[in-house]
């Protein structure tokens, strides 16, 4: 039982999507619409699409250009505009596009 509890609470814990807010990141996500489309389907070729992509990937993706691990002449820039709830609530919304 001990083990039961504790895995369901780590994944409570490691699950941040469940306290995002996908209205506030829809708002948030009018920012990345002239590269990744207004619908998260990327308008320029080489960029990639957002919709439906794991929330917890593009958390870590943005949050990587954000602290300069990944380093881009236009995303570090857009990033480093965004705090990490905005991040949250924007992958969130991205992954709810199906």
């Amino acid at each position: 039982m001990k083990k039961l509890t504790i895995l369901i609470l780590f994944g409570l814990a490691s699950s941040s999507t469940f306290a995002a807010d996908i209205e506030a990141g829809k708002a948030k996500a009018a920012i990345c619409a002239s590269c990744h489309g207004a619908d998260g389907v990327a308008i320029i070729p080489t960029y990639p699409n957002l919709k439906g992509q794991n929330a917890a990937y593009l958390e870590k993706s943005i949050k990587a250009f954000k602290s300069g691990e990944r380093k881009d002449p236009v995303m570090s820039p857009m990033a480093a505009t965004i705090n990490d709830a905005d991040i949250e609530n924007i992958a969130a919304y991205f992954e709810s596009l199906k």
